[in-house]
């Protein structure tokens, strides 16, 4: 006996059964698509999914058939029958075999054609069949008896306000389907009748019928477009996408058909809110030991909002001018309703590196869902706070002090980082640029000094107190700055101490100009200085500190003019350190009379003038002007006034009624109550004029005589 024996007659039972199986167990999931499909959609999709299915069973069964070859069938002859002894791979192997082993292979092909093919393939899953078309059909009935209000609902019989000629085309039948936009998550609803209020971007569809059958059909926009009908099955259908508030007419070959406007209206879609749920204050004071810190956000929106917002954290560390910003950010996600979505937020106050005086502001930036382009919000920050040392308590005259400098004392750090930036880029610059640039930061340190200077009895200067030192005097030593700044005794041309007029300060801030023009202080008079003899002298070598780097600055040194910015820089924050600034105490200081004048009976330049009225203008006389006309049978620019409402929809309240009473008027100007239809809607148009002024009462007869006696 030959030991060849071909192996696809073995294996062909086990193939059948494979493909066969995975067909009853999967169609059905395919016939219940392709019925979804049917009942949802139409019998051109459901054929469709229908074909595609039975394609992807046909490649799904051959896939699993091919797993049975000759290896699989190799491993189920040794494993099912011990008689063949391990060697069923000798009967069908494809090379010469030694002599043993043709004998061997002989022997065993003998036993093999002993055994019935249908006895090696698989049995059926009769249980995963069953379960498959025992769902299948549930989901089929369901499909098939599925109620009839889902799918559209039939033509409705529109109200007939308005007769037609015999002959023409006439509205019988209207269906209206409004599709929101996918984000708003909202279903697809009909209208009740031709007036569409939707949100903004939806999908309108029309399907309308004429008794008797009309040639063509359109919706015409007022002011706009016509959008073409096209007749099918049920009546004539279009579409378009709500972006416009505006109005449209129904037409049939052509002709209007009614004269009465229907409304397109979207909705616009309203930005996401964001409120602090907790802390229940929007400024919170750390509490000792305190090492987290628990932010609550509320976000809410019309439609939905984004789970995922950012979180933006801003800390501001230190006092004076050593205030540091930092900001970070990270993302977070709500939880709840999409509608209104809580973000919760637990802060660990040891990575902030926050110390006394310092605070920690979070706020919340969250989106909404639209597409495109989603609307970004940033909601309402909340402080932590540090605070900062608490001064020693006063009593009696001392509550009448200052606890703190006022904010004059915050630029000195500045014209260091603009000197420090100049020294850098002195290689990239011109000799005249960096001249140019170190002056210009002298005029600031110059500025500066002069509004410190305030505080000691400094006078204003409109010129330099000298003219920059030669090179050869800037080595003079710094002793000689507190002569300069000691100018109680020492003035000069045009400083202001000839007690005339006073030069125009250059400074800011009405506690300068007060002092300058009225006290004239000088710093021996302890009784209108503002700072404690201790503080003055901090302040006093400070000044003497900005001289010296003004010199060098505009002279073009800024080398040896920073060591003196550090020096004032520290003065100025140890005088920011002073416990109090006390303020003078001053009377009332009446204006001084003018004899000449007394009981003169002189009245020139004491009378004001009388109280005028300015009459009122109209700003736009556009609505105002069609709005008398109509009281009377003028003739009135409508599309001038279409044209303006259009421009100034924004501040009518209902524009898309104007507009309607507008387009009425236009089909019939000569009808009295469409005059006053859009009479009345302009009224609310109209810009309202101010309050009137009323007379005042004149006392009845004693008023009038008293009045009398006077003139």
């Amino acid at each position: 006996m030959s030991r060849e024996l071909n192996p696809n007659h073995w294996v062909a039972p086990a193939r059948q059964r494979a493909a066969l199986g995975a067909v009853l167990v999967w169609s059905p999931v395919v016939l219940v698509l392709a019925g979804l499909c049917w009942r949802l959609v139409g019998i051109g999709l459901a054929t469709g999914v229908l074909a595609l299915g039975g394609l992807a069973l046909g490649l799904t069964a051959r896939h699993l058939a091919n797993r049975y070859d000759q290896s699989w069938l190799v491993r189920r002859l040794n494993a099912r029958e011990a008689r063949l002894e391990d060697s069923a791979a000798l009967v069908f192997a494809s090379t010469d075999l030694a002599p043993l082993e043709q004998l061997q292979a002989e022997r065993i092909a003998a036993r093999i054609e002993a055994i019935d093919p249908e006895s090696l393939a698989d049995g059926w899953s009769k249980r995963a069949i069953l379960a498959a078309w025992g769902l299948g059909a549930v989901a089929l009935a369901a499909i098939i008896l599925w109620p009839a209000q889902a799918s559209a609902p039939p033509l409705a019989a529109p109200p007939q306000t308005e007769a037609t000629a015999p002959g023409q085309p006439r509205l019988s039948g209207q269906r209206v389907r409004i599709i929101p936009p996918a984000y708003t998550g909202l279903p697809a609803r009909y209208a009740q009748g031709l007036d569409i209020r939707a949100p903004l971007g939806s999908r309108i569809e029309w399907t309308l019928a004429f008794t008797p059958q009309a040639q063509s059909a359109a919706l015409q926009l007022v002011g706009g477009q016509a959008l073409p009908l096209t007749l099918g099955e049920e009546g004539w259908s279009g579409s378009l996408r709500l972006d416009i508030p505006s109005l449209y007419h129904v037409t049939a070959e052509g002709n209007r058909m009614s004269r009465t406007a229907h409304r397109l209206e979207p909705i616009l879609d309203e930005p996401p809110q964001v409120q602090v749920i907790e802390p229940a204050s929007g400024l919170v004071m750390i509490q000792p030991g305190q090492r987290r810190w628990r932010v609550v956000f509320e976000a809410s929106d019309d439609y939905a909002v984004d789970q995922m917002a950012r979180l933006t954290l801003t800390t501001a560390i230190g006092e004076g001018e050593n205030v540091s910003f930092s900001e970070r950010s990270r993302m977070v996600s709500g939880t709840g309703d999409p509608k209104r979505r809580r973000f919760v937020v637990d802060l660990d106050l040891a990575a902030f590196g926050l110390q006394p005086g310092s605070d920690l502001v979070a706020q919340l930036t969250v989106a909404d869902t639209r597409t495109p382009g989603p609307q970004v919000v940033r909601g309402p920050g909340v402080i932590l706070r540090w605070p900062g040392a608490v001064p020693p308590s006063a009593d009696g005259l001392e509550l009448m002090a200052k606890q703190t400098m006022p904010a004059y004392f915050r630029s000195q750090r500045q014209v260091i980082i603009d000197t420090e930036a100049l020294i850098r880029e002195r290689g990239k610059l011109t000799a005249d640029d960096f001249m140019v640039r170190s002056d210009t930061i002298g005029v600031d340190q110059r500025l500066l000094r002069l509004r410190y200077g305030q505080f000691v009895g400094m006078e204003a200067e409109e010129t330099p107190r000298r003219p920059p030192l030669p090179v050869a005097e800037k080595d003079a030593p710094a002793g000689h700055a507190e002569d300069e700044h000691d100018h109680d005794h020492e003035h000069y041309d045009g400083d202001g101490h000839d007690h005339g007029d006073a030069p125009e300060s250059p400074v800011f801030g009405a506690l300068g100009n007060i002092t300058a023009e009225y006290g004239h202080v000088h710093d021996e008079s302890e009784a209108a200085t503002l700072l404690d003899p201790d503080t003055r002298e901090l302040l006093k070598s400070a000044l003497d500190a900005m001289w010296e780097a003004e010199l060098n600055l505009r002279s073009g040194q800024p080398e040896k003019a920073l060591p003196f910015e550090l020096k004032a820089l520290d003065f100025i924050k140890r005088v920011q350190q002073a416990s109090r600034i006390y303020l003078p105490r001053i009377g009332t200081v009446q204006p001084p009379l003018d004899m000449a004048r007394r009981m003169a009976g002189k009245r020139e330049g004491i009378v004001g003038g009388g109280a005028r009225l300015t009459p009122f203008a109209i700003e736009d006389a556009v609505p105002a002007t069609a709005w008398r006309a109509l009281s009377s049978l003028q003739a009135i620019d409508l599309n001038g006034l279409d044209r303006w409402v259009r421009t100034n929809s924004g501040r009518i309240r209902d524009p898309l009624a104007v507009l309607a009473a507008i387009d009425a008027l236009r089909g019939d100007p000569a009808s009295g109550a469409l005059r006053e239809k859009l009479r009345q809607q302009l009224w609310t148009v109209l810009t309202r004029p101010p309050a009137q002024v009323r007379r005042r009462h004149d006392g009845g007869s004693v008023g009038q005589r008293y009045m009398q006696g006077l003139r």
